[in-house]
């Protein structure tokens, strides 16, 4: 054994000791991550670059993770969830915190493949982490609080960000979200993590690949799903402020509080009912809120748009999440987070170079009517799923 298993008995119980530990981690870690989200593009800006180094800087992060979750998924089963995940909080609070001393887009280049790489490690992680810990008869609604330990990072973070790059420098900013990913890495040292067993019986050795097959298609469906998160995340803001629109930071406050509005209540309905009552309607609402910010007329037309999408991406997301790991063999979970995530971090990438294209070539609104027809790809392709299954 590698690690110091949990002495808790098995039971229905989601709020333990460590359910509670790992979600405080999950949110200082969060919220230091999406405090840099908002703010980034705005850095790139102050340091003379274009929509398409935006676009570019945000993908080599999601790429940078992706390239490394496979292995981290290996390590989650091989070596243990402790050195994974603590490993991948010490590399984000490092480069994060050398953001405060960049000076140069090529130096915030290579720093934000860094950061990828310890993000990468430590949100594979904590997804296993998580799911170690919640009794798999309520996984879903369990994933669902886990959820909203992110979620309410990300109802004060972008707006926190945003509001702070206004009064202190980008300096203190980032320096201020490494103090929070440190204050994570202090946590999860606290938390017992799951036994992991070295066996020598062939049908449970740890074997090295890429993905978790049985993740495939909730992974699939997902990928379109984030292609729209990186239009947000990179481009709103400059959308925004280019049409004279005030309210950016409530934008992200009301997408987070309908984000958490929707945990309270997906996760059961997906455990009770199964994906098909959660992912639909969800993928409708973000199909809906894409069409606002296409038009995006006014703040009102943009804040509803954000608790469409709160809600929406809240139903859609710990539902495929539960759905990959549900699947997957016991001692696969860990490949088939690194899966779900990697497609995450693949749709956020693509989205955020692809979309920086685009609005070099014509106008932020094209950015979202695009992403539109993205959540389309992910419906028909969840209902030729489906269609598929009942054949």
């Amino acid at each position: 054994m590698t690690e110091l298993a949990t002495a808790t008995k098995p039971s229905d119980k989601i709020w333990t000791r460590d359910f509670i530990l790992i979600c405080a981690a999950n949110f200082f870690i969060f919220l230091g991550f999406q405090m840099t989200l908002p703010t980034i593009p705005l850095f790139v800006k102050e340091l003379g670059g274009s929509d398409q180094l935006i676009g570019i800087i945000t993908g080599v992060f999601t790429f940078s993770a992706l390239l490394f979750r496979p292995y981290a998924g290996h390590l989650l089963e091989s070596k243990g969830r402790k050195l994974v995940y603590m490993f991948g909080l010490a590399v984000f609070v490092f480069s994060v915190g050398t953001y405060a001393f960049i000076a140069s887009i090529f130096f915030l280049f290579i720093m934000r493949m860094v950061q990828g790489i310890g993000w990468g490690f430590s949100t594979t992680a904590t997804g296993t982490i998580a799911t170690d810990l919640i009794p798999p008869k309520r996984r879903g609604e369990g994933m669902g609080y886990f959820g909203l330990s992110g979620n309410l990072a990300l109802a004060f973070g972008p707006a926190l960000g945003l509001t702070l790059v206004g009064i202190i420098s980008f300096k203190s900013l980032f320096l201020i979200c490494a103090a929070l990913g440190f204050m994570a890495f202090l946590l999860s040292s606290k938390i017992r993590y799951k036994t992991v067993e070295n066996s020598p019986n062939k049908s449970v050795t740890v074997k090295f690949d890429i993905f978790e097959k049985t993740a495939i298609q909730p992974s699939l469906l997902l990928f379109f799903i984030t292609v729209t998160f990186g239009g947000i995340a990179s481009f709103l803001p400059l959308y925004a402020t280019q049409k004279g629109i005030p309210g950016i930071e409530s934008y992200f406050l009301v997408f987070a509080i309908f984000l958490m509005v929707s945990r309270t209540f997906a996760g059961k309905i997906y455990d009770a009912k199964g994906h098909i009552y959660v992912f639909l309607p969800g993928a409708l609402l973000i199909l809906g809120s894409m069409l606002l910010l296409s038009w995006l007329p006014s703040t009102t037309v943009m804040l509803i748009a954000g608790g469409m999408y709160g809600l929406g991406f809240g139903s859609v997301q710990p539902a495929l999440q539960a759905w990959a790991v549900d699947k997957a063999a016991d001692n696969r979970k860990g490949m088939a987070n690194a899966t779900f995530f990697s497609f995450f971090d693949l749709g956020v990438g693509v989205g955020a170079i692809t979309f920086g294209q685009l609005a070099f070539m014509y106008d932020y609104s094209v950015i979202y009517a695009t992403s539109a027809g993205s959540v389309m790809l992910s419906i028909i392709l969840y209902l030729y799923l489906l269609w598929k299954t009942k054949k």
